[in-house]
């Protein structure tokens, strides 16, 4: 079922026309959710007009797990129409090729965490189980930008959302959504040791 997040909306000026499509997927399990609401509260704080909406699917069984961000002047809708995602944002290599297939447009960007989750199609046999080389290979076709990130000393696979985050963040990918936004709404969401934990990590994967 789908989540309306369109209540957080504002329409206010970003000193610009166009808009930005930003499709986020990855396995129930991997922290999607908490990825795509950070990124939500930092482009808020940044003044930018957005629609935003998550699909949860089968997530408690290693479903799909979809978010869609939309920001600009004239942004009526969160739903992103095939072909036209400027970013794709994947938390494992299946979903980074999914998404991919159907969403991002030529010349777009993905963003991806290095790792394998794999969905319940592979398990049940009825899917192919994904290589980088196959991630690799269609953004070159078609001239897709990869943004690969990877934490080799992460201790806890629960934070490879954060290192994504980070490499966001460092790539200067959403224009206005700094560093400090991010850890603002980081802040907003957790409190304590998980708090803690996570800028940890997101500071340690700011380059």
């Amino acid at each position: 079922m789908p989540t309306d997040l369109s209540y957080l909306s504002h329409k206010l000026s970003i000193g610009g026309k166009d808009n930005m499509n930003v499709y986020i997927s990855g396995v129930g399990g991997q922290g999607t959710g908490m990825l795509s609401e950070i990124l939500v509260r930092a482009i808020d704080y940044s003044g930018k007009n957005f629609r935003a909406v998550d699909t949860h699917g089968l997530a408690q069984r290693g479903g799909t797990v979809v978010s869609q961000i939309r920001f600009g002047e004239k942004v009526f809708t969160p739903l992103i129409r095939s072909g036209e995602a400027h970013i794709c944002i994947a938390l494992e290599l299946h979903e980074a090729l999914r998404s991919m297939e159907k969403y991002i447009r030529d010349g777009g960007i993905l963003v991806y965490y290095d790792t394998v989750w794999e969905p319940l199609g592979v398990r049940l046999g009825a899917d192919k189980k994904i290589r980088e080389q196959d991630v690799l290979e269609f953004c070159k076709e078609h001239k897709v930008k990869a943004v690969k990130a990877f934490d080799i000393n992460l201790a806890d696979v629960k934070m490879q959302n954060i290192v994504i985050l980070a490499k966001i963040a460092e790539r200067k990918l959403i224009e206005d959504v700094t560093p400090e936004l991010i850890e603002k709404a980081m802040g907003d969401l957790m409190e304590g040791k998980m708090l803690e934990s996570n800028l940890k990590v997101f500071k340690e994967n700011l380059k």
